[in-house]
């Protein structure tokens, strides 16, 4: 392969493994956990540090301008799951988008609900 060839594959593009998307790195900067159906928004702040952001930063920016889940960045952007949830975890601690996690469900009150729960799992 001559120095100036690149790595080339006529129907999908450019070859790249998804771990050199994120430097080798399996884990996000920070705390910050994605479930499936977590959903993020751009801030429109930019990185202060001065660092270019990747072309997939750049369109998980794009797509996530209004509130877009998780799974369906990773779709969009054809990226596996655990790449998608290093990329955000580090747009994250950037300050570039943030996470909106569904509200946590409300306590259950329905007493006829609950008994027929009971009562389903006594036969069982």
């Amino acid at each position: 392969m001559a120095a100036d060839e690149t790595w080339l594959d006529g129907d999908a593009g450019r070859v790249a493994r998804p771990y050199t998307v994120t430097g080798g790195r399996t884990r996000p900067r920070g705390e910050t956990y994605f479930d499936l159906i977590d959903v993020v928004a751009a801030t429109n702040a930019h990185r202060g540090d001065g660092v270019p952001v990747s072309p997939e930063c750049i369109r998980i920016l794009q797509l996530s301008q209004r509130p877009v889940s998780v799974a369906d960045l990773a779709s969009a952007v054809g990226l596996p799951l655990g790449v998608m949830r290093v990329l955000l975890g580090d747009l994250v601690h950037d300050g570039m988008i943030k996470l909106l996690r569904p509200a946590p469900g409300g306590q259950v009150t329905d007493e006829r609900l609950l008994r027929k729960v009971l009562d389903g799992l006594h036969t069982l």
